[in-house]
């Protein structure tokens, strides 16, 4: 039964994604992707081309939802769910249940970190890089960014859309994962793996423009 919910939420997501992207690029340009292969439609550069600081639009819950789509359906998306479905180490039920939630986990904990929640709170779901300064401090900046971020004016506040984002999807997601998983460590374990991979995707956002750069040069 809840693979059958899984699968049912990843067709209507599928559906929505086609109608909210159907004037959107069914790709993501080159400096949209890190590695040149993964998605990044949510990054804003911090400086622009002459060094001054860079001062993005503001941005409206209609983009806020495109954003999410893009992120959640991009082609490049459901090969990389089912590789790390592959090497999940789970083997309590086959492949393609396993594919479902995940996909379905991907989707939804996209669209209330990136859509639902910032709409809700006036929040920018944006990741606005710091692309200066040293290592460290922009490791730590980078970081810093699961618990604090911009509000559409551009004013710094508790990241709620992340923290509480991914809470709530977490909590949609026992509609449909095992009943041994519906548990609170079951929950805050998928909450906890959502906000470290959102993190360790805010560095690689910071850091592959420079990586790219220096590759280009060789």
């Amino acid at each position: 039964m809840s693979a059958k919910i899984a699968r049912r939420i990843v067709s209507a997501c599928v559906v929505t994604a086609g109608i909210v992207c159907s004037a959107a690029p069914a790709c993501a340009q080159e400096n949209d992707r890190v590695f040149g292969v993964l998605p990044n439609y949510s990054t804003v550069d911090g400086h622009s081309s002459d060094g001054s600081s860079a001062k993005a639009p503001a941005i409206s819950s209609r983009e806020s939802f495109r954003l999410a789509s893009l992120s959640s359906f991009d082609p490049v998306v459901f090969p990389y769910v089912g590789l790390m479905t592959a090497f999940d180490g789970n083997r309590s039920a086959n492949y393609g249940d396993r594919y479902m939630r995940a996909f379905a986990d991907n989707s939804i904990g996209n669209f209330m970190t990136t859509a639902v929640v910032p709409s809700l709170t006036n929040q920018d779901p944006r990741y606005f890089r710091a692309g200066e300064g040293g290592v460290f401090r922009r490791i730590a900046y980078a970081a810093s960014r699961s618990v604090v971020t911009r509000t559409r004016s551009g004013h710094a506040v508790f990241n709620i859309s992340e923290v509480g984002g991914n809470l709530a999807a977490a909590g949609l997601s026992n509609l449909y994962h095992d009943p041994a998983d519906r548990t609170i460590g079951g929950t805050a374990s998928r909450w906890g793996l959502q906000v470290m991979g959102d993190t360790i995707s805010n560095e690689l956002k910071e850091f592959w423009p420079d990586i790219h750069a220096k590759l280009r040069r060789h």
